[in-house]
C-alpha cells in the first residue's frame, strides 16, 4: 500500500518538473492500459506477464499475482479521478471476491490488499473493509504460535532434492503484514497486529544476515520453532542475496516500523536499504541484477546453473520499482542524512527505470510499463520479462515521489 498522494498543481518551477516527470509517465500508463483493457475482457484472468510472442500471459484467482493489476488500476484513478478508471478498478476488484476465503496461501496481502486495500482507501467503501478483514481471518489461520510466524508455502524442497521441509517462511511473507495491521485498525481487535508484529520478529531474528542482507527462505521445524535450514527457491545460492527479496525486506520492515513504531524495525528497514545500495554489485543506474552474487566466488548455486545462456547477467526491473517505493516512505521516517540519500537514490531509479531502456513504447510489450524483470531464473521461468508486480510498485513509487515534491517537503 502507500502513502496517500494527490495529484495537485504547484507554481514553482522545481515542482513543475517533478509534476511534468510524473504525469508524462502517468500518461504513457493510462494508454498501455486502455490497450490492455481492450485486450482482457475476461476479469476471471489476471494479467501477470507476456510469452515469447509478446502475448499476454493471464493467471487465475489462485495465484499471488492476481491483485496487482486491480491495484494499477486504483493508481490510475488515484492520479487521473476519473469514473472510468474508478469503474474498471471496482469491476476487476470485486472479481476477486471470493480470495477472502482462501487458507491454502500466505499471500493474500499481495492478493487482497493491493486490490481491495487501494479500493478502499480510495472510496472509503465498508464492502471493501469487510473483504479485507476476513481476508486477515484467513491469513492468520497459518500462523504457528511455536514458530513465530504465518507458514509460507505448504512444504519446500531443497534445491539438491534430499531436503523437505513443512514450515517454509519465505522473505516476501513480510509483505503480507500489512493487511494484518488494517485489520486490527479498522476491528479494535489486536491479535491480527500482535500476530504480524510476532511475524515481523522472527523475521528480524532469524531471515537477516549480519550484513543485513535477506535469506530468501527459513525452515522451521513446527513443533519446536527451530530453525532448520536457511537456503533459496528464487535466488542465486542459499547464501546470495536475491534483489526482489532485499527489496521485499526494506519496504516490509518500513511498513512494521510504521504500524508500531517499534525501533529495531527502523534499523532494520534502514539498514536492509543500505546494504542494496552500498553493494558492490549494484550497477550505476541503481536497476539491480535479479541476484546481487551472480557468478561471484564464494556464491554456489545448488540448482542447474548454466552461465553460458547469461552472457549478460538479467536485470529486474521489479526489484528497482519495488526498492524506489520503499526508499520513498523509509525517508520520511530518518534524519536528514539519511533521507537525503534514500530520496535520492529512488528518484535516481525512478528516472531510469522511466527511460527507453525500461519503459515500454506504447503498444508495445503487451500493454505492460516496465520491460526486465525477472520472476523466477532458477525455476526458468519469467525471464527478461515484463511483470505485472513491476508496474504495481512503479506506479505507487510515482505517487509517493509526487506526494514528496508537491510541494517539496518531509
Amino acid at each position: 500500500m502507500m502513502l496517500h498522494a494527490a495529484h495537485k498543481a504547484d507554481t514553482s518551477s522545481t515542482n513543475d518538473v517533478h509534476n511534468d516527470f510524473v504525469h508524462q509517465n502517468f500518461l504513457l500508463s493510462a494508454q498501455q492500459y486502455n490497450g490492455m483493457l481492450r485486450a482482457a475482457t475476461d476479469i476471471s484472468r489476471y494479467p501477470r506477464t507476456i510469452n515469447a510472442r509478446g502475448e499476454v500471459i493471464s493467471t487465475d484467482i489462485g495465484e499471488w499475482t492476481v491483485g496487482f493489476w486491480p491495484g494499477c488500476l486504483w493508481y490510475e484513478y488515484e492520479y487521473f479521478k476519473t469514473e472510468n478508471w474508478k469503474a474498471v478498478a471496482e469491476k476487476w476488484t470485486r472479481s476477486l471476491e471470493k480470495a477472502q476465503y482462501n487458507t491454502t496461501t500466505h499471500d493474500l496481502g499481495f492478493m487482497m490488499y493491493c486490490s481491495f486495500g487501494n479500493a478502499y482507501r480510495l472510496t472509503g467503501n465498508k464492502a471493501y473493509r469487510d473483504v479485507l478483514i476476513k481476508s486477515a481471518e484467513s491469513l492468520i489461520t497459518r500462523f504457528n504460535p511455536k514458530v513465530g510466524a504465518i507458514k509460507s508455502w505448504d512444504s519446500f524442497k531443497s534445491w539438491d532434492g534430499h531436503s523437505v521441509y513443512n514450515f517454509p517462511v519465505i522473505i516476501d511473507n513480510m509483505m503480507n503484514l500489512e493487511l494484518l495491521f488494517f485489520a486490527s485498525k479498522v476491528t479494535g481487535n489486536p491479535k491480527y497486529k500482535n500476530i504480524a508484529i510476532k511475524h515481523a520478529e522472527t523475521t528480524l531474528k532469524n531471515h537477516l544476515r549480519p550484513d543485513y542482507s535477506a535469506y530468501h527462505v527459513v525452515n522451521y521445524d513446527p513443533q519446536t520453532g527451530k530453525v532448520l535450514s536457511r537456503e533459496t527457491k528464487q535466488g542465486f545460492a542459499d547464501n546470495s542475496a536475491w534483489s526482489r527479496g532485499q527489496a521485499w525486506a526494506i519496504y516490509s520492515f518500513t511498513v512494521a516500523y510504521r504500524e508500531t513504531h517499534k525501533k529495531e524495525f527502523l534499523n532494520a528497514a534502514i539498514k536492509t536499504a543500505y546494504y542494496f545500495l552500498n553493494e558492490k554489485n549494484l550497477p550505476a543506474d541503481k536497476i539491480p541484477y535479479w541476484d546481487f552474487n551472480v557468478n561471484q566466488s564464494g556464491f554456489n548455486p545448488r540448482w542447474s546453473y548454466d552461465p553460458s545462456k547469461y552472457k549478460t547477467v538479467p536485470r529486474d526491473a521489479s526489484a528497482a520499482a519495488v526498492a524506489s517505493s520503499a526508499f520513498l516512505e523509509l525517508c520520511t521516517f530518518t534524519g536528514s542524512n539519511d533521507r537525503s540519500r534514500l530520496f535520492g537514490a529512488a528518484k535516481e531509479m525512478l528516472e531510469t527505470l522511466s527511460t527507453k531502456t525500461y519503459r515500454a513504447d506504447v503498444g508495445t510489450n503487451g500493454f505492460f510499463i516496465l520491460k526486465h524483470s525477472v520472476g523466477s531464473l532458477p525455476n526458468g521461468v519469467e525471464i527478461d520479462v515484463p511483470l505485472i508486480y513491476a508496474d504495481y510498485y512503479y506506479l505507487e513509487a510515482l505517487l509517493r515521489y509526487q506526494k514528496l515534491t508537491s510541494p517539496v517537503k518531509f
